[in-house]
């Protein structure tokens, strides 16, 4: 099947939108690429919840169609300043991009745009040149829609899947049996976290990684014991790991820098004499608070835990014998050119 059951019925919405006819449940399946069983549980789900959809016949063939002129009550009107954050916060959406949700996205935005007079898109269009919502450049999930749309599908449905998956440490892919609890966006990717067979406990996956997927017919149920905030908390990303300590001593250069931003929730900062920082977190794993560190160059020297610190200067030491050795291959490269020219003066 193609496409997860809330993108699928956003799509049959979108079309009885414009349909002047309705859809037969022929339409309805074909439009979904599903069973006619299944295209019947998608009208009855949206009937169900609330949307306003009813049915005629005509002769042997149900017709479905939304109540004409029919607008959902919404108890006060949208304000003038709400209007405008809306327009400005349309670049926020950019992070649906190759989903099924982006052209309504953009279709409300544009509706937005026409009940603003022209003086005032002016007006935001003169703050905008100024002023940028967003976290920059977004991925585009499109090549990926097939396999989102089944992950959807399969949470919804709570159904076990089965893919290939590549780890971040292992070029080998294995296949994996996963129960998914939620589908997660942060930081620009979309993760998925669940209960997975093989390793016998909860496991987050990046959907870049995953391919070959199917939904089987195993059905499961989301552990009591779950949290979703409780199972990131710790993570100073989205990696998950043992406990660690942390304490990473800031220059005076960047102590305000790294003083004024929330790092993580559990972040203590204590001033030092000579106008640096210490700043302290519990994290689990230490692998991509390594990597902030290191992000840092010589503006960040780990205090604790040990570990960490040792890893951080191998990592130095390796990044510094690559610099020279290519000031030394770059150098070689010059003599050899230098040498080259002197031999092509001389007259033999």
């Amino acid at each position: 099947m193609r496409g997860d059951q809330l993108s699928r019925q956003w799509r049959v919405l979108r079309q009885l939108e414009v349909s002047k006819n309705g859809l037969t449940a022929n339409e309805i399946a074909a439009e979904g690429d599903v069973s006619l069983r299944t295209a019947y549980r998608d009208m009855d789900d949206l009937q169900l919840a609330g949307f306003p959809i009813y049915t005629e016949k005509e002769g042997n063939v149900t017709r479905w169609r939304l109540v004409e002129g029919y607008n959902f009550n919404i108890p006060e009107p949208f304000t003038l300043t709400e209007l405008l954050c809306l327009h400005l916060g349309g670049d926020l959406f950019n992070v649906f991009k190759g989903t099924v949700f982006q052209e309504s996205q953009q279709s409300v935005l544009e509706k937005v745009r026409r009940m603003l007079p022209p003086e005032t898109l002016a007006y935001l269009d003169r703050i905008r040149s100024a002023y940028q919502m967003g976290g920059g450049p977004c991925k585009d999930y499109s090549c990926f829609s097939e396999v989102i749309g089944q992950i959807n599908r399969a949470a919804a449905d709570r159904k076990t899947v089965e893919f290939g998956y590549w780890s971040l440490r292992n070029d080998e892919r294995n296949i994996r049996k996963v129960d998914p609890y939620k589908i997660w966006f942060y930081d620009g990717t979309i993760y998925v976290i669940g209960y997975c067979h093989l390793r016998g406990e909860i496991r987050t996956f990046v959907v870049d990684r995953i391919n070959m997927l199917r939904i089987t017919e195993d059905s499961f149920k989301v552990s009591e014991d779950f949290s979703f905030d409780n199972y990131i908390r710790h993570s100073f990303k989205v990696m998950q790991d043992e406990l660690y300590g942390v304490t990473i001593r800031i220059s005076p250069a960047w102590a305000r820098y790294i003083g004024e931003k929330i790092w993580h929730e559990s972040q203590r900062i204590q001033k030092l004499i000579d106008g640096g920082i210490e700043i302290s977190f519990k994290v689990a794993g230490l692998d991509e608070i390594r990597q902030w560190v290191l992000s840092l160059g010589p503006e960040a020297c780990v205090v604790e835990p040990e570990e960490l610190r040792l890893s951080v200067a191998a990592s130095l030491k390796a990044a510094l014998d690559q610099y020279l050795g290519i000031e030394d291959a770059i150098r070689h490269d010059d003599m050899s050119e230098s040498g080259r020219s002197y031999f092509s003066r001389r007259k033999y």
